[in-house]
């Protein structure tokens, strides 16, 4: 990863990381990879049968980038059979933080937590997964924690995304409603970060969590990035994930067989 200075009449302004987007291959492969994640999963019925029983908490789920509540709708359903109160995003289509999408999403995560009276959790699939951190950045007392699958908050995500271009041909970046700034910044929640060095649609340097906090953490998986939420070893982590206590979180241990499906932690 190299560095790159922005100018603005002479004077530099910005060192900006440049990481490259992920490797041809990897993009050209991306759809029969998520293809055969899905398949696994009727492998992985002993798997996910191991994963810890929830506490009856609410979750709510964001799709990514032009994704909808649909793609996920497996996902919630499994969270749902564990004991969560499960929810999608309700807002069709991302497009991105279009016009009244955060004030909508504010107004949802507001009414769940009155709801169910504690705070919720956010999972976030890629785009989805920086609109989690973001409302648990602004509305830190009503959520419990975070969890990103393979989201581009990291610094130089533009130039190491594929689908960059399209999206900022749909959210002018003068109109962006979101501080570009502070999105590689940790929210004050507990948040976990998962990656997958095989993503082929971002970086994956650009979805860690560096300078994280006490609460924060990295894991990585084997995969696609279009398969994350299809992916037996993800259903499983996040499972692991929304157990833990809501006053007593603890990072996730690579412990006997898990070690076999989560790498050991990137440098």
């Amino acid at each position: 990863m190299t560095a790159m200075e922005t100018f603005d009449g002479g004077a530099p302004l910005v060192l900006e990381p440049v990481v490259p987007p992920p490797h041809a291959l990897l993009a050209l492969t991306e759809a029969h990879r998520a293809a055969m994640e899905a398949v696994t999963l009727g492998l992985s019925r002993r798997l996910l049968d191991k994963a810890p029983r929830g506490d009856g908490h609410p979750v709510m789920v964001l799709p990514g980038f032009l994704g909808a509540d649909g793609y996920n709708a497996g996902f919630r359903r499994y969270l749902t059979k564990l004991g969560y109160a499960v929810h999608g995003w309700g807002l069709g289509r991302n497009l991105g933080p279009r016009e009244g999408v955060l004030e909508s999403l504010e107004e949802r995560i507001t009414f769940l937590a009155e709801r169910y009276d504690g705070p919720i959790s956010l999972i976030g699939h890629s785009l989805g997964g920086i609109f989690a951190r973001e409302l648990a950045r602004a509305f830190p007392e009503r959520v419990r924690q975070v969890i990103s699958l393979g989201s581009p908050f990291g610094e130089g995500r533009m130039i190491a995304s594929y689908p960059a271009r399209l999206f900022s041909a749909l959210n002018p970046p003068e109109d962006l409603p979101i501080d570009q700034g502070i999105l590689h910044v940790a929210p004050p929640v507990p948040t976990t970060a998962i990656y997958s060095r095989g993503d082929g649609v971002v970086n994956w340097q650009t979805t860690l969590q560096r300078a994280g906090h006490a609460l924060t953490q990295n894991i990585e998986v084997r995969g696609s990035h279009c398969g994350m939420t299809f992916n037996p070893a993800i259903w499983y982590l996040v499972a692991d994930r929304l157990s833990q206590p809501v006053d007593g979180w603890k990072p996730f241990e690579r412990r006997s067989w898990t070690s076999l499906l989560y790498p050991a932690p990137a440098h």
